[in-house]
């Protein structure tokens, strides 16, 4: 998956809890949880990456 279809995917999630509201910090704890499995997801990314890098013999294994 490239990165602008994530941050697509990311934006389309955001704007429909944006949408929902904010009632009782449920859209609170849900955007939380986003930020949480965004993070999750950049990290496999990038460990992805280096692994790749690795693999490869890159000079350079940082992503």
């Amino acid at each position: 998956m490239n990165s602008t279809t994530l941050k697509a995917a990311l934006i389309g999630v955001f704007a429909s809890f944006f949408i929902m509201g904010c009632e009782d910090n449920h859209a609170e704890d849900a955007g939380e949880r986003i930020d949480e499995a965004v993070t999750d997801v950049q990290n496999k990314v990038e460990d992805a990456c280096e692994n790749v890098k690795e693999g490869v013999n890159a000079e350079e294994t940082n992503c």
